[in-house]
């Protein structure tokens, strides 16, 4: 499975930029204050925190231990009008379209010396523009497409099909909807294949000030409750400064002064993780401990084409061992004289935290 892409998209100086540098724990982009700072999207890869493979590594003594990953692109700025081109227009949307899920970020924070875009305030409304935006997009990508599949459909019943989506879809979106509202199993393929900006799962985060970074304030409470309670609160500004801490005594007595737990970029890159309905395999051995990615739902052959395509093509069994089992031992060769190694066929379905060895032959 290809590694899966999460867009930082918002308007210009809600600090995006800063919870990039924190996410890559860098300071590749740049954070000054003003519009379109960003001017080429920002790519990174960024490890998905799992404890679970710290405990097997141990357990196997494997020597080296590699996480899974997601990539994070930082999008320049937005504003009203992108969609005819205003800002920087276009250019950046056609950015969004690459990306599997889109993490909006939005100012929750009062501060005189940041300047908003649109002179206030106010995270709802933020999110309203950069909604709007995409769907007229969207509107302007397929009805450019209508004309040839007008033509297409007279010989071909599958573009009459398509055609039939994509008129359906600009309705949806002419009344104010985004594409995401009528997603279903029958016409997921065909949305998919347009690549539109409004049909993308979302994340939402709410920048607050420092002192907020725990409770929130009225902005993120008022959003919060907008989206369903969906929305993640933190500081970018506190998350960059802990993300740069190399001395991890130090970075625990930051947080303990804020009062945080955990990371918001953990929550973050977590959920992130689930948005995409994402589950992690485990291989493990001596000379290495990893974390596979796959989508939830994915057969045993399927997960080990992911290792290399010759496991998937020869694959004969899966040796499973689901994680709790291979915790609750000394050893691998205990996990196998107490039963709780298994094997499995093709068809079986792979499960979160499974830690498998594949028998393939090529």
């Amino acid at each position: 499975m290809s590694i899966k892409k999460y867009g930082i998209v918002g308007l210009p100086n809600v600090g995006k930029s800063t919870l990039f540098n924190a996410l890559t724990n860098s300071l590749s982009a740049a954070a000054e204050n003003y519009p379109f700072c960003t001017i080429e999207p920002n790519i990174a890869v960024v490890s998905v925190p799992d404890e679970r493979l710290h405990r097997l590594a141990k357990i196997a003594g494997s020597q080296k231990i590699i996480s899974t990953h997601v990539e994070f692109v930082d999008i320049a700025g937005l504003v009203k009008g992108a969609s005819k081109g205003e800002g920087l227009g276009n250019k950046f949307l056609s950015h969004i379209r690459e990306v599997d899920c889109i993490i909006y970020v939005l100012r929750c924070f009062h501060d005189e010396n940041v300047t908003h875009v649109e002179g206030r305030v106010n995270p709802i409304e933020d999110l309203q523009i950069l909604r709007m935006e995409f769907m007229l997009a969207d509107i302007e990508s397929l009805e450019k497409r209508i004309p040839k599949l007008t033509k297409m459909a007279r010989q071909d019943k599958e573009a009459v099909a398509i055609l039939k989506v994509a008129e359906s879809l600009i309705q949806t979106l002419s009344a104010g909807n985004p594409v995401s509202s009528i997603m279903n199993e029958e016409n997921s393929a065909i949305i998919n294949s347009f690549q539109l900006l409004s049909s993308k799962k979302e994340l939402y985060v709410c920048n607050v000030n420092e002192s907020e970074c725990v409770s929130g304030n009225d902005f993120s409470r008022q959003f919060n409750e907008f989206v369903n309670n969906t929305s993640i609160v933190l500081s970018a500004k506190i998350e960059q400064d802990i993300a740069n801490m190399t001395d991890e005594e130090e970075k625990k007595w930051f947080m303990e002064q804020y009062g945080i737990k955990d990371s918001g970029l953990n929550k973050l890159i977590r959920l992130a993780y689930d948005t995409l309905d994402l589950i992690t395999f485990f291989t493990i051995g001596p000379k290495e401990a990893r974390a596979w990615s796959i989508e939830n739902g994915i057969n045993a052959p399927k997960a080990a084409g992911c290792i290399h395509t010759d496991f998937e093509k020869g694959f004969i069994r899966a040796e499973v061992i689901g994680y709790e089992d291979y915790i609750s031992y000394a050893s691998e060769a205990e996990i196998k004289a107490a039963g709780k190694s298994r094997l499995e066929g093709r068809d079986y379905i792979m499960k979160d935290g499974d830690v498998v060895h594949f028998r393939f032959n090529v």
